[in-house]
């Protein structure tokens, strides 16, 4: 079977724009990449149940967001004066998307009109910092859904996770807010299938915070856990965060040793380390696991590859199939 995979990049160097390619499920090599569309570092990218792609946008100085059409055709742009997004969510039950601004400490909230393009419904700033050096103001780096349909996002800048209420037309409330160990700077969270749990990635203080999570935007810290090797005292910055389908494993990369770091989630929710895979590039800024769960392709912002792993559904391991097909600049890897 092919499986198409679709890489959001930054072009800043050779990337032209957003990619894609064929991934065969049956012996888990990437083929024939293709130049999707052209727009300046698409860095995320969402696709809704129709086939709109979504994605980080600019134009003319100006960043924002862009929509596309099934068949890749700009629907619009909607932007404005400064940095453009860095993270893109869909809301299918309200028609909404959803997008995290990290440079101006922004939610925003824009709704999906008839035909897949956007209309800004909603912005809210975050102000704040932390005591690391890269927390001088709040930096949004994530919004997207509870479980219990709430908007949650997670700001590196304040260290805080917050979540708000979303009207049908992308009207924001604020609910409450989780405050991380400061200067670990909340990066991504992801929620677990079958449990009240939140797992929280922290890119400053390369860990990952363990949460019980009790509806409503309520939080409760279970455990704190490193990703990386001990006596490791380089510069590293966590990334990426995936959740395997079935609830059993958690992996978590880092941009500086350059690795995977593999968890099996124990019966209370917490963490035991299984392993810590190199991905043998530079800069593994996001990866994803295949929809069959099979794999996981990680790709790299700095040396221009893609790696492909098989993954053990039994032991949550990683076994590495190849590392060398290329990707211009790739910092999202997500599947249609």
């Amino acid at each position: 079977m092919t499986q198409t995979v679709y890489f959001g990049t930054y072009t800043r160097r050779d990337s032209q724009g957003i990619y894609k390619a064929d991934f065969d499920t049956e012996k888990g090599l990437l083929s024939n990449l293709e130049l999707v569309a052209e727009e300046p570092s698409p860095t995320y990218l969402a696709f809704d149940q129709a086939g709109h792609l979504y994605t980080v946008g600019a134009e003319d100085g100006q960043g924002g967001i862009a929509a596309y059409d099934q068949k890749a055709q700009l629907l619009n742009r909607v932007v404005e004066d400064g940095a453009p997004l860095c993270y893109v969510a869909v809301d299918e039950e309200r028609g909404l998307v959803y997008g995290a601004n990290y440079h101006k400490g922004q939610v925003l909230v824009y709704k999906r009109q008839e035909d897949g393009s956007l209309k800004l419904a909603d912005v809210d700033t975050h102000i704040g910092q932390g005591p690391h050096a890269n927390q001088a103001s709040a930096h949004v780096h994530y919004t997207d859904l509870t479980p219990d349909q709430y908007l949650i996002t997670c700001d590196l800048g304040t260290d805080q996770v917050t979540t708000y209420d979303v009207t049908e037309a992308g009207k924001l409330n604020k609910l409450d807010t989780y405050t991380c160990a400061a200067g670990a700077g909340a990066r991504h969270i992801v929620f677990h299938n079958h449990h009240k749990l939140a797992y929280l990635i922290c890119e400053l203080n390369s860990t990952i915070e363990v949460l019980i999570y009790d509806g409503v935007g309520q939080f409760e810290h279970l455990q704190t856990i490193s990703t990386l090797p001990e006596g490791f005292d380089e510069f590293n910055g966590t990334a990426a965060i995936r959740l395997s389908a079935d609830g059993k494993f958690l992996y978590g990369s880092n941009r500086g040793h350059d690795s995977i770091a593999v968890y099996q989630i124990l019966a209370d929710g917490s963490l035991q380390l299984v392993e810590i895979t190199p991905t043998n590039g530079k800069n593994p800024r996001d990866f994803n696991i295949t929809p069959d769960q099979n794999y996981i392709i990680a790709v790299h912002q700095d040396s221009d590859n893609a790696t492909v792993f098989k993954r053990d559904t039994e032991t949550g391991r990683l076994t590495e199939l190849s590392h060398d097909f290329y990707v211009p600049e790739a910092v999202c890897v997500t599947f249609k």
